[in-house]
Parts: structure tokens; sequence; C-alpha cells
């Protein structure tokens, strides 16, 4: 009986050995097999040895010097030999992160342990156990995935390093290859940013500094609100290094006092607009994937020294404008008119102002509208049609609306509310005259004027249906880049170059991916643009609008072209103007598009910013000179501004605008038009000619009526002193001259629209006033005037905007 328990006995024995052995056996085959799955797509040893590291693409300035940007898939990083980086450094980061790194096979099993420990406590993973070679594993070749699986692997590619690298060169890759920030990888490039230095410069503290941010980098940072941490954790890792022997007493005191001092946070792009631009036009091209990665070298079109200037000029003009007017931002694009180069490009006035949407790019995304800035291309179809500079149309108060809906009723006005009468095209252009430019429009017509300004290169003004007579006006939506190019087009006497930022780009291995080749075409006869340049260089023909500011459109030895814009509600705030070789254009407004104060109209927002940047700019410009128009041969003399030698009557009377060069309509009243104009025409000629009006009908007029007819009877002011954006201290010294064909009978001085001063005598026809007086109640901004009333009761007046 004992003897067949014994056997029994045994027999279990046997079955639990072979049962333990079997199971060990199977949890050791199917680890192999589990250790054969995930290893067989880890890299090898060549393909570590080989691995490519990502590279940033960098974008340039045209001379390949400046470094604007570098865009990247997140990793910015210089790798060092580790013969470059201080003990001090190497120390810090093995006591905190693996004090075993020299001792250990690539894995630590009591950090494992305590890892399993924690992790089972707890039901989920928490912690690694990774020691130094175990984190390389996982930031250089694997997903930092919490899984059992990429724990494995990361065990399995720890061993596989710590057999074929030696201790120093793993510590090497992995200081060049881990995170010190969200961008900032490898210690070389964490020294710069935080200390600005290279690491081989770090002192004992800062090495400390640097050892405490691997753990967790964006709770560290230096530039975050977690600074207390970080010292601690500093002070933790030095004491570390105290008690493991690495440093003596001294030193460790020593650092503990020293005061550590960060580097700002740089903004590490320059031109920030002109950059994210050229990145999304990269990007369309080549592919998210190789632009972040793929180490392209990208040279743009951008002049450094111009997009400086520009930056300078938006900023301080946006700055003022917004205690001025309540304008915030502000934006610039230049562009080589002969090439289509963009040159310089400020799309707000602070990119990183997230609060006023500093990095909208109004430049090339802004659907502004521009005002009177559409004007040129207006007359010039007109031109095309066969009107000239010379040809006449009546300012005087008209209302466009043909549907005799009184709340339909479009009655524009002039930018100073007054009416001249018969004014040539080239007045009304020059002088930014309202009601003669919508008349202009209406001759040329708004789809033919749409049509000239997509020729011109405007991308917008796609909605057919929704623009009328107002597009003259502002009312349509374009970009200012575009605005830019259309504007250069006329520069170019009708030669449209393509609009480009980028020059070159190469690829990682130094191939030419692309390069700059000047794409033009002609797109109209030049002798239209000749005509508008003719009309828009011509000082003396826009002094009537400019005023006072004439001088912020004047540059000596140069011939400078330009159009100013403003929108309803002032809104926003254009000046565009051009040479034969450069083409500069301003906006000023808001980007959350609400409107300035009313003084905030383009000569005051814009223009002194435009005027700033083209002095500076004009400084590097060859001397150069537009082109004169050939004279002009026309057959029908109404359209060479005789108005008048067959009575006097609208433009609609004598013209077709369908058919311009041929015969005059047979009943012009069919046109919807004439009405709304010949009726205000007739008025003017019964107010200012009664003796030539009889039965509706005007006989000829003598040369020297048509002279009177056509010179202004009203009084013309220019004040000499204070200049436009004076300051003024205590009292004013007003020194303005007078003039007019009537004799001079009363003058005003107005401050702030308050009659402060007024005169009364006989002035003669010339009058030159000189007086001081003390403001009362200046503001910030105030508006000083004058006004001259003659004999006839016409008035004439100017005014100034001085500061407090």
């Amino acid at each position: 009986m004992k003897r067949r328990r014994r056997f029994k006995k045994i027999s279990f024995l046997k079955k639990l050995i072979w049962f333990t052995a079997g199971s060990f056996l199977i949890v050791l085959l199917f680890g192999f097999l589990v250790i054969s799955s995930l290893s067989h797509d880890l890299p090898s040893i060549s393909q570590i040895s080989n691995r490519q590291i990502v590279e940033s693409t960098k974008i340039y300035d045209r001379t390949g010097q400046v470094l604007l940007y570098e865009i990247s898939n997140g990793e910015r990083r210089t790798v060092v030999a580790i013969e470059d980086i201080p003990q001090y450094l190497k120390d810090a980061t093995i006591v905190v992160e693996d004090e075993k790194f020299y001792e250990e096979p690539g894995f630590s099993p009591r950090g494992i342990l305590r890892a399993l420990f924690v992790n089972l406590t707890h039901g989920r993973i928490l912690q690694g156990g990774s020691t130094i070679t175990q984190q390389l594993a996982r930031n250089a070749f694997l997903t930092p995935e919490q899984t059992v699986r990429r724990k494995i692997k990361e065990f399995i590619l720890a061993i596989k390093l710590t057999r074929y690298y030696t201790k120093d060169q793993i510590l090497a890759l992995y200081l060049n290859e881990i995170p010190y920030g969200p961008t900032i990888y490898g210690v070389e490039a964490a020294s710069r940013a935080y200390f600005n230095k290279p690491a081989s410069g770090l002192s004992l503290a800062q090495s400390a500094i640097l050892a405490a941010l691997p753990r967790a980098p964006s709770y560290y940072s230096p530039w975050g609100s977690h600074k207390k941490e970080l010292f601690q954790r500093e002070q933790f890792i030095l004491n570390k290094m105290f008690n493991s022997g690495k440093i003596s007493k001294r030193q460790l005191e020593e650092a503990l006092k020293t005061k550590i001092a960060f580097e700002p946070q740089a903004q590490t792009i320059k031109a920030p607009h002109f950059v994210i631009a050229v990145q999304d036009t990269l990007v369309q091209k080549y592919g998210e994937d190789l632009v972040r990665s793929g180490g392209l070298r990208v040279l743009t079109t951008l002049d450094w020294n111009l997009e400086q200037l520009a930056e300078k000029v938006v900023a301080e003009g946006s700055l003022k404008n917004e205690k001025l007017y309540q304008g915030k931002n502000a934006a610039l694009v230049a562009q080589d008119s002969k090439t289509g180069q963009i040159l310089a490009l400020v799309g707000s006035r602070d990119y990183f102002d997230a609060e006023n949407e500093g990095n909208f790019n109004v430049a090339t995304q802004g659907l502004r509208q521009p005002g009177s800035a559409l004007k040129p291309f207006v007359y010039l179809t007109a031109f095309k049609k066969g009107y000239t500079p010379s040809t006449v149309v009546f300012d005087v108060p008209t209302n466009f609306d043909t549907t005799n809906d009184p709340q339909k009723k479009y009655e524009p006005q002039n930018f100073d509310e007054k009416f001249r009468g018969p004014v040539s095209f080239r007045q009304g252009l020059a002088q930014s005259l309202n009601v003669p430019s919508v008349k202009v429009l209406y001759l040329a017509g708004v789809q033919d004027t749409i049509k000239t300004l997509h020729d011109f290169g405007v991308t917008t003004l796609n909605e057919y249906g929704r623009y009328g007579l107002s597009l003259v006006l502002g009312g349509g939506e374009v970009k200012l880049v575009d605005l830019v190019g259309a504007y250069s087009v006329l520069s170019q006497e009708g030669i449209l170059h393509k609009q480009t930022m980028i020059l070159e780009v190469r690829d990682s291995r130094g191939e030419i991916l692309e390069s700059y080749k000047d794409q033009n075409r002609e797109v109209v006869d030049p002798e239209y643009p000749r005509l508008v340049n003719s009309i828009l260089s011509d000082a003396e023909a826009r002094s009537g609008l400019y005023q006072n500011s004439l001088y912020l459109t004047v540059f000596p030895d140069h011939d400078v072209a330009l159009k100013t814009g403003t929108s309803n509600d002032y809104r926003d705030a254009w000046t565009v103007g051009y040479t034969p070789t450069i083409t500069v254009g301003v906006w000023a407004g808001n980007n959350d598009n609400s409107p300035m104060v009313r003084q905030g109209s383009s000569i005051l927002a814009a223009l002194p910013m435009w005027h700033e940047f083209m002095v500076e700019a004009l400084r590097l410009e060859p001397l150069d000179t537009f082109n004169k128009p050939a004279p002009l041969t026309v057959q029908k003399p109404i359209l060479a501004g005789d108005y008048s030698s067959s009575g006097v009557h609208s433009l609609l009377y004598y013209i077709n605008p369908k058919d311009p060069l041929g015969p005059p309509p047979v009943s012009p009243e069919d046109n919807l038009q004439f009405k709304n104009w010949e009726t205000p025409v007739l008025e003017w000629v019964k107010t200012n000619l009664p003796n030539f009006l009889s039965s509706n009908q005007v006989t000829p007029f003598t040369d020297n009526q048509k002279t009177n007819l056509i010179r202004s009877s009203a009084p013309r002011v220019k004040i000499e002193e204070p200049s436009l954006g004076s300051f003024i201290q205590g009292q004013i010294s007003l020194r303005a001259a007078i003039q007019g064909d009537a004799l001079i009978a009363q003058i005003g001085i107005y401050f702030n629209n308050k009659l402060i001063r007024e005169l009364k005598s006989d002035f003669g026809n010339s009058y030159f006033l000189n007086l001081t007086f003390v403001p009362p109640d200046p503001e910030l901004q105030n508006l000083l005037m004058v006004k001259a009333l003659d004999q006839n009761n016409k008035t004439g007046e100017a005014s100034v905007i001085v500061y407090k």
C-alpha cells in the first residue's frame, strides 16, 4: 500500500515537472515568437547607422544671406560631437535620467520591476522604467504611445543598440536627439535657444537646467509658467551630482547661488506674412511632407532692407493712426514693376498681435473696398473706347438711379462736397472727383471695366451681377497685392509681369526644382496706360485734391504717379503709387473691418506711410521717367473737350455710349440715364449763364463766355503755415494765401469747426493772411480751416490737421 502511494506521488511529481517544463517552453516559444514578430519591423543596425535625419526647409531673402524661417515637422536641431558637450551636462543627465547607464545592458531590471508595480497598482501605464538607451530608441525610432507592444519594441531595440554602440556613442545620440522644448531638439539647439551660447560654453548651473527639461519639456519650459518647479528640479539634480561624487561641495554651493537668466523667446520668423505666403505656395506645389522634412532651400524675392523699412513704416504709421483715427492696422506691398517680383510685404501691423488678428494677411487675403483706387482703370477703359483726357462731363448734383424709386436714389458727393461744373476727364481723375467718375464708368461700361481689371491681374470682382455704378467709388472688394500688380501694369505701359515671391527652390541634394523666369504678356495697347500715367504723375493737376498734403506726393528728380482711395464709412484707406521701376501700395484700417473716425481719409491715414516708404526706397531706384502719350487726333469735337460750340448739354446728348466714335444719337432721351444727366446740366446753365437759356435750348457761346464758364469763380485758399501734421504748443501762427477772380470780402478762421476769428474788408483779388492766435480747447487732433468769401458770395476754403 505504501509502495503504491509512493509510486503515485512520484508519478504526480513527474507530471508536474513535465507540465511546468512544457509551460515554460510554451511561454518561452510564445515570447520568442512575439519578439520575432515585433523585431521584424524594427530598423536594422544598418538602417540605424544610415538613418537620414529629418531636415527643415530654409527660406531666405533674395541674397541668400538672411534666413527668414525654417519650416519643419517640429524639430529644430543642430548635431554636435560628444567632445563638444560639457562633462557637467553629461553627468547631470545621467544622474537624473539613468544613474546605472554605464553599467546596465541597455535596460534596467530594477526600473522595469518598479514600473510594473506602479502600473499594476494603478491599473494603467504610468511609468516606463526607461533607461537613456530606451529613451533614445523611443525618440529616434518609435512612437510615443504608451502600450505594452511599444514597450517590448523599445526593450528589444535598446539591447540591439547596446550590442553595436559604445555607451559614449549612445549618450551622444541621446543628447542630440531628445526634445528640450516643443520644437527644440538636442542640447545645441537648447543651449542657443535658452542661453544664446553653444553647448560647449554651458556652466554647471545651466547644465543642470538643461538636464531638468527632458522629463517634461513643456511643463518645465524656461518660457512657461512653471519656472519655480524648474529651479526646484535643478537643485535636485545638483544635489544628486554632489551625492554621487560628480561635483564638490564648493561647486554645489556656487551653482546653487548662481542666478539663471534666460533668453527671451525669440520670434524665429522674419517677414512672417511674406514667409507664410511663400510656405503656402510651396505646400501647394510640393506637398506638406517634402516642405516640412525634405530640406528644401528656397531663395525668395524679398529685399530684406526694404522689408525692414516696410515693417517700420507700417508699425509707426498704424500706431499713429490708432491714436488719431482708431485705425489699428495697415499693410504694405512693394513690387519690382519690371519683373513682378514682390520686394516687401507686410500683411498687418504685428503678426504676433493675436488680439487684433495680427496674423491675418490683409495684403494677400483681405478683401477690401478700394474706394477711388479703381478709378484709373475706369478712365483707361473709357480711353480705349475713344474718349480722351480732354472730354468734358459736368460735375453737378446727379441722381443716377433709373427706377424713380426714392429709396434707391444714388447721388454721390465729391470729397469736399462741392461741385465744379464742366470738368475734363483729366481733371476728374487727377482730382478724384466722384460725380464725373461715375459718369465715366457709365460711358466705359461696368462689365468692360471689370474685364480691364481682370486683364490687369485683379483676381476678385467675379460676381458680375452685384456691381453697378458704385464700382468706381469702391463698390467691390479687391486684394492689396492684386491692386499693386494692376498698377504695375500701368507703370509698364500695358505689360503684365506675373507676380512671384520665389526666385529658386533646391532640394536637399542641391538640385534645382524651380527657378524664376519672367512671364509677361501685353494686356492693352501702351498708349492708354501712357494717358493714365500722364494724369496720375501730374503734380499740378492733383494739387487741388491734396492741397497742403501735396508735398507727400512729390519726389524730386523722380517721375511718380499715384492714386488714393477711401471706402464708405472710412473702413479702408489706400494709397498706390509707382515709378517706371517700383510699385508700392498701402492699406490702412482695421482687420475686423470696423471703421476709422471721419478724418481717417486716404490722405491722412495711408498716404504718410506710403510717402515714408517711397522716400527711402527711391534712393536706390534709378532715375526714370514715363513715356509721354502721342498727340491725339480726334474726329468728334465733343470728345476733344468742345462741349459748348453747339450748345451746352450733357455728354449723352452728343454721344451714344455704345458707339462713342459714331454719329450722335437720334433720340438721346431713349437712354435711361439721359434725363438724370441732362436736367442738372440745364439747371447749372440756368444758374451760371441765365442769358443763354431760352426754351430749354442753349445757344452757342462766344470764346470769352467759354473762358468764363470754365474758370472757377470761387476764391482759392492755400494754408502755408502750419503744415499738415505739425504739432502746436500754445499759440498758432497762421499764414495763408488767398486769391479770387472777384474781390475778397470776408475771411473766417475755424478751429475744430468753430469760428474763432472773422475779418471783413475789401481785400482785393489777392490777400496774404498773417496772424497769431491761441486755439481754444485743443484736442489730440484738430482741424484748422480758413474760408474766404468773395463779393459774388462764392466760397473757397482750405484746411489742415494739426496735433496737440
